[in-house]
């Protein structure tokens, strides 16, 4: 019971949080509850399956124009499901040519895939509409994209807790462990990976959707910057991508973090980001989370000591 209203409360808290901030505070919020949002839901696939995937701002990015192609012509909340729609649509897509790929050939896939995606909306920009860029001219206010994308972080965490408690879930880890054991125990591998692939996709490709108003105007160079796939995958292993609060505990303070390097040290801010994703590859390839219980257990006395 603890278990369920403590996050309750917390998510309540939270809801309320904008009613008592400043425009530079809520800011800071809104780019927490994104990066939640995003190293959760890349978790979801990569967590257990250790695939890491560099795709996260294809799908982000698919999003934000999503909504600055089709904010004028729908409803804000069709935009939205069109945006899921069309994330999924391209996840399945992804999903069915290359999960077949592993280790460093999916990371390398991944990344080009964003780049290519990058590049072909740029083409047909430049090339069919003349122009580069787009405006969003929707009325949504900064609280109430701060409101949805906390929502879908709380889905996010919640679809994860679910998940870990269903087949889908083991059959998750059991993949990431070792796929041949996985095939012979009868998981259908393609299916497995494809739906976890998928869900993340989809969740991932909301979350450039409902941030996309805030810019106001976007462009390529903007929302496909891969500095946000990068920095998810950082956040999500930090904490720990196989548990269900390591990314939030990873996501909130490199936010931070990256939020007051990126004002102070413009020029050098890549260095730290480079130097910290090697450290925590190195340092704590588990998670924050994994190595706090390995110290736990290693200072807890055995039953011997426990009787001197």
């Amino acid at each position: 019971m603890i278990r369920i209203a403590l996050p309750l409360a917390g998510l309540v808290l939270l809801a309320l949080a904008p009613l008592a901030l400043s425009d530079y505070g809520l800011g800071l919020l809104i780019g927490m509850a994104g990066y939640v949002t995003l190293a959760s839901s890349w978790a979801l696939f990569s967590g257990h399956t250790r695939y890491i995937s560099l795709a996260t701002v294809a799908f982000y990015g698919t999003g934000a124009y999503t909504v600055a192609v089709l904010n004028e012509a729908l409803p804000y909340p069709l935009v939205l499901l069109a945006a899921g729609g069309i994330g999924a649509a391209l996840a399945l897509l992804v999903g069915l040519s290359t999960l077949r790929l592993a280790g460093v050939y999916f990371v390398i896939f991944t990344f080009g895939l964003a780049e290519l995606v990058r590049q072909l909306i740029t083409w047909y920009e430049v090339t069919i509409t003349g122009t580069l860029g787009r405006y969003i001219f929707l009325d949504i206010t900064p609280a109430q994209i701060y409101w949805q994308l906390l929502a879908l972080a709380a889905l996010t965490l919640a679809l994860t807790a679910w998940m870990h408690r269903r087949p889908l879930g083991l059959a998750l880890r059991v993949i990431g462990d070792d796929e041949v054991v996985a095939a012979h125990a009868g998981i259908n591998l393609a299916r497995v990976k494809l739906v976890a692939f998928t869900l993340s996709a989809t969740i991932i490709t909301l979350a450039g959707a409902i941030a996309s108003p805030r810019w106001v105007y976007v462009e390529p160079a903007i929302v496909f910057n891969p500095t946000v796939s990068f920095l998810t995958v950082i956040m999500a292993l930090l904490g720990g991508a196989n548990r269900l609060w390591g990314p939030l505990l990873g996501a909130v303070p490199l936010f931070l973090l990256f939020e007051y390097l990126s004002v102070h040290f413009p020029d050098t801010y890549p260095i730290f980001l480079g130097a910290l994703f090697i450290a925590v590859v190195f340092v704590l390839p588990e998670g924050v989370l994994a190595g706090l219980e390995k110290l736990r257990l290693r200072r807890r006395p055995t039953t011997r000591e426990a009787k001197a």
